[in-house]
């Protein structure tokens, strides 16, 4: 039985859409993935840490003497003016009272004093007329000596003793010197110790400002007993100051003094400038948050933007800083996010006409979201993004962007 021509054709065209649609049934889908150009631009190398800024000159102001702070006469951030501005006043420390055995000592005491003084009174006014008297001997044998009666050894014999006569009144005159020295000294054992000291405040020990600044901080306000060298306030100028990072030791070799930095996180409308001043010779071990010892040492940057910028910015602020370690104007960039690992060397896809190309590269420094292109890529190649398990080499892939 023959068939008719349009059964024929009827059934060739089931035949060819059956065939069609097996294969769109068995072909696998393009899958969806995230394109980047690749493009050249800058491409800067940072060192990122955590900072704390003080200001660079800060006084401590500590008691000079053993005594009473007392009130004090000013509080954190009240300016201060250098020399004029008293920003503590310590009073000395008063007398202990004596009890009833050290004040008759001290009674004792004054009265042997009182005796030692009468003594050498009475030994200046016997040196006194035994000074006289060699006087008077000198100028008789000088007038005898004169007339031819005398002779010159007298005179000269007169003459020592009169030198020896006045030693011993200077000698007098000194001894009673050092006997009320003495007397003084025993009789201030008696003296009731004055709390208030001297009607005019002048016992008390005034101590102001040493630099132009306000006050960062006070130790105690109330009236306090205090010792020698006891902290009593700090003071600085908040206007100059400087931040101090904590970086490891691995990422501070790969600094250099002079490198420019920007400030983040301190709280103000705009990052600030700053410039790296120095690193610490020495680091320390350091225990991280998650326990793990680590080298970590201090850089220490100073703060470069205008003062109007940072008015509010003071002493002890936490702030985030990004030092540059190197930078470019013209790198080819990739995303970090597009690059992945074979055998040890990276590797990216690239989007060629709807379809995925793995190719190696060679990058050079990385930031935190860009790496430099030396070898493999091209400008204007459109690489692929977070490359997923389901990508592989001659794969179909599609824009996202165009399945949307």
């Amino acid at each position: 039985m023959s068939l008719k021509p349009r059964t024929i054709g009827l059934l060739s065209l089931g035949a060819a859409m059956l065939i069609g649609l097996g294969y769109v049934a068995f072909q696998d889908d393009p899958v969806p993935v995230d394109l980047h150009i690749i493009a050249r631009g800058p491409l800067e190398v940072t060192v990122n840490a955590d900072g704390v800024t003080r200001v660079k000159e800060i006084y401590d102001i500590a008691s000079p003497i053993t005594g009473t702070a007392l009130r004090s006469p000013v509080t954190e951030g009240d300016p201060v003016i250098a020399g004029e501005t008293v920003i503590a006043t310590v009073r000395p420390a008063a007398p202990v009272l004596l009890d009833s055995r050290t004040f008759l000592q001290a009674q004792a005491s004054v009265a042997e004093a009182e005796a030692a003084l009468h003594v050498a009174e009475t030994d200046l006014a016997r040196a006194k007329e035994e000074h006289n008297l060699a006087q008077s001997q000198y100028e008789r044998t000088q007038t005898l000596v004169a007339r031819g009666v005398a002779s010159f050894t007298r005179l000269e014999d007169a003459a020592q003793r009169l030198a020896v006569a006045q030693t011993a009144v200077e000698a007098a005159e000194a001894r009673i010197d050092i006997a009320r020295s003495t007397l003084d000294r025993a009789e201030t054992m008696l003296l009731n110790p004055e709390v208030n000291g001297g009607a005019d405040g002048s016992c008390c020990v005034e101590i102001t400002a040493p630099t132009d600044g306000v006050v960062l901080s006070v130790v105690d306000t109330s009236e306090r007993p205090v010792m020698t060298g006891a902290p009593l306030l700090r003071v600085g100028d908040p206007a100059e100051l400087e931040i101090v990072a904590d970086l490891l030791s691995s990422d501070a070799v790969r600094l250099q003094p002079g490198a420019q930095a920007v400030v983040e996180r301190w709280g103000g409308p705009i990052p600030l400038s700053a410039t790296l001043t120095r690193i610490a010779p020495a680091a320390e071990t350091k225990v991280s948050a998650l326990g793990i010892e680590e080298q970590r040492l201090d850089a220490i940057l100073d703060i470069t933007s205008p003062i109007a910028d940072r008015r509010q910015l003071g002493d002890g602020f936490a702030v985030f800083v990004r030092i540059t370690e190197w930078r470019t104007d013209d790198a080819l960039l990739v995303p970090l996010s597009a690059l992945f690992k074979v055998n040890g060397d990276w590797a990216v896809f690239v989007a060629v006409d709807g379809v995925a190309d793995q190719r190696m590269v060679s990058i050079g420094r990385q930031s935190a979201q860009f790496a430099e292109v030396t070898d493999g890529l091209e400008p204007g190649t459109a690489v692929i993004v977070h490359p997923n398990d389901q990508l592989t080499s001659g794969g179909s892939v599609v824009e996202r962007s165009a399945l949307e």
